[in-house]
């Protein structure tokens, strides 16, 4: 955080978006950007920051590459991100490592904009938002879930993934909300099975109820 950043505006929450894969995040990160929110999607946060990471990335990571013949690099030399999370998702220990290095990159970038956006409600769109620090101003989690069958045909139909590797998708989101229970952040929990109109009525509630 930005010690001379300037203060939050009353009235100017921060809040988290959270939930499983193809529940219906991105959806409600555009109707609260409807309704005057500073939004950032904190998976293209992740994304720079794991090129501006490059040169640790590639010091931490090469040897364990090489051995594996995983090219870390692509055609035009950023990071091949497929390739990286090939890796560090083989072993909790590299994904330690490789979380070491960018969580504090994302946490800054996402500190910043917060920052920035002092006269506006802020939404940071995570899947796990609660592996960062940032996740201290978020003062109400919004998580967006679906029933697993509805997810797995948005996922299918959406990303056009091998059914095993949205299966692996989802086994390693199963504990999702557990974790943020962790956090001292207040959960209001939507479940997303209907029209867009249905889940900004929800959303509304969330906003009236808990925000007002």
């Amino acid at each position: 955080m930005n010690e001379n950043a300037a203060p939050r505006a009353k009235g100017c929450p921060v809040i988290c978006i959270a939930g499983p894969m193809a529940a219906g995040k991105n959806a409600a990160a555009q109707i609260l950007a409807a309704r005057g929110w500073a939004v950032i999607d904190a998976d293209t946060a992740a994304h720079q920051a794991v090129e501006l990471a490059k040169d640790r990335i590639l010091a931490r990571f090469s040897a364990e590459a090489a051995a594996r013949r995983i090219a870390l690099l692509d055609g035009s030399g950023r990071i091949n991100r497929r390739a990286l999370g090939e890796l560090v998702f083989s072993h909790a220990e590299l994904l330690a490592a490789h979380e070491a290095i960018v969580h504090p990159v994302i946490h800054a970038m996402l500190s910043d904009f917060i920052d920035e956006h002092a006269a506006q409600p802020v939404a940071l769109n995570a899947t796990v938002l609660y592996k960062t620090a940032v996740m201290c101003r978020c003062s109400h989690i919004l998580f967006v879930t679906a029933p697993a069958a509805v997810r797995l045909l948005r996922a299918r139909r959406r990303d056009r993934m091998p059914y095993p590797q949205i299966f692996d998708r989802f086994r390693r989101q199963k504990n999702i909300l557990a974790q943020y229970q962790k956090t001292n952040a207040d959960i209001y929990k939507v479940v997303n099975i209907g029209s867009i109109r249905s889940l900004e009525r929800k959303i509304d509630r969330f906003l009236t109820f808990c925000l007002s």
